[in-house]
């Protein structure tokens, strides 16, 4: 999936650069290896506009988001990583400030009537009805942001749809119609599946350790940490009835029910009484922190860790980042507090043949059922008897023997990319062999005119915005204070 994300990046963020506001109701993700300070600073100026941190982090959000959407729970921050997301929101946030910058030049501006017209999309800020001032700053509050920051976020995608309207274009009836046809194209095939599954290897000890002295540099074992520890035990307190209702007054809007309403004293008395718990334990845990730190005090526990089974949390990365010797502030972990010292990072190391064995022999069965297939496929390719399955189209759900849906939406869509008439589409697992005895353009279908619009639409304006930005990029001068990797 990953290869998939990548080959198709430019056209995920071709169809979200005007986003609506990502932060209602959805708090900011992670930001891993970047610190840029204090909120609000500023990590690039684009003509006279400045690109803030929140800025920037409300662009990376938005952005993982719609990946996250879009791939489900395939998706994470490790792929986000890899996919440079923050380096294609931050050019992201460059080209709206280009287009934002021409917006002035033009003299386009936002009206409170503008806003106000934005304000009641959106049904997290809807009460009985309609909208209501109350609600809407409660919402923004309970996300970390102000009606100031909000709505001058807002005006922001305003004056950017403003500008893009000013550039849509509109595609023909003729367009459309030879379009339509172009996409629709039939061939009329023969197929034959090969099944990587179907296919049968024997393999002795003798050649999974040949393959294995060939391959050791693949079977590391993972990075280690050698660290102390101690754990502080949550200390349960009494505390008098006064007490409990003062902490509850301070940070009642924390206690809250599943449809949002404020639970009462009595609803959120155990929800109370931890939170107590937990700040006296936590000054329980300085207090030893300062002991560790002063060396008055020795740590009773000691471990080396795999970085997989690491498990303090959202603090793993701190420990893997952080140089040899850290001493880390007590952290919150199942209701404990943790201190850990960092004492040594051990490099990956080889396995030996019994710790990598599991997975060599794994490695060595698909490798050699892999060459095999390759194999039967040149062979039966040499003699190809196939079976017909007719006329199909790009979009064509035929059922084909051997593969399930998805595989042969992945076969139909990657056959009307091909230039041979003979050959072999590799789907991973399968491989599916394919003759084109003759080919046709579709009959027109009118009720296909709706989607090959808006497909034509889309490809035009992405094309023309994508040259509006280039020409902005030398009429505006860019100060940046972090480079981009493309």
């Amino acid at each position: 999936m990953l290869t998939w994300m990548q080959r198709h990046k430019k056209w995920l963020v071709s169809t979200i650069w005007i986003s609506t506001i990502a932060f209602v109701g959805a708090g900011f993700v992670g930001w891993g290896s970047y610190d840029f300070g204090k909120s609000g600073g500023a990590v690039a100026v684009v003509g006279d506009r400045t690109i803030t941190i929140d800025e920037y982090q409300r662009e990376y959000s938005t952005l993982y988001e719609q990946y996250a959407q879009i791939f489900g729970k395939e998706f994470n921050q490790e792929m986000a990583d890899k996919l440079k997301l923050k380096d294609v929101a931050y050019k992201m946030a460059i080209e709206k400030n280009l287009i934002l910058s021409y917006g002035d030049e033009l003299g386009l501006s936002v009206t409170n009537e503008d806003i106000a017209k934005e304000l009641v999309k959106y049904e997290a800020f809807i009460k009985d009805g309609k909208f209501d001032k109350d609600t809407y700053i409660k919402v923004l509050n309970r996300n970390g942001t102000t009606v100031s920051e909000f709505e001058n976020s807002l005006k922001r995608n305003i004056l950017l749809q403003k500008v893009e309207e000013l550039f849509q274009l509109k595609a023909n009836e003729n367009e459309v119609k030879a379009l339509n046809e172009l996409l629709f194209l039939e061939d009329n095939i023969d197929v034959k599946v090969l099944d990587i599954n179907n296919i049968k290897v024997l393999n002795s000890l003798e050649e999974i350790k040949k393959y294995w002295s060939e391959n050791k540099l693949n079977y590391m074992s993972e990075n280690s940490y050698d660290i102390d520890y101690e754990v502080i035990a949550l200390k349960k307190g009494e505390y008098s009835q006064e007490e409990l209702k003062d902490y509850y007054e301070k940070f009642k809007s924390d206690y809250r029910n599943t449809d949002d309403t404020i639970k009462t004293f009595e609803e959120a008395l155990d929800d109370v009484k931890l939170a107590l718990d937990l700040q006296e334990t936590k000054k329980i845990a300085l207090k030893e922190y300062i002991k560790y730190k002063k060396d008055e005090k020795k740590f009773s526990k000691n471990s080396i860790i795999f970085q997989t089974d690491l498990s303090f949390g959202e603090n793993n990365n701190d420990i893997i980042s952080s140089k040899e010797g850290t001493l880390f502030k007590p952290f919150l972990i199942k209701n404990e507090y943790v201190i850990v010292k960092l004492n040594k990072k051990l490099p990956p190391k080889e396995l030996s043949f019994e710790q990598a064995k599991e997975n060599v022999t794994k490695d060595f069965i698909n490798n050699a059922k892999s060459l095999k297939l390759k194999a039967l496929s040149k062979k039966e390719l040499a003699n190809f008897k196939g079976k017909n399955i007719g006329w199909v189209n790009r979009s064509s759900v035929s059922n084909i023997e051997g593969l399930n849906q998805m595989e042969a939406a992945q076969f139909f869509n990657q056959l009307f990319s091909v230039n041979n008439k003979l050959g072999e589409i590799n789907l991973g697992n399968k491989v599916v062999l394919y003759k084109i005895n003759d080919s046709r353009f579709s009959a027109y279908d009118s009720k296909r005119d709706e989607s090959v619009r808006r497909t034509l639409e889309n490809l035009q304006n992405t094309e023309l915005m994508t040259n509006l930005i280039k020409s902005l990029e030398d009429r505006y001068e860019i100060q940046s204070s972090l480079g981009t990797k493309e």
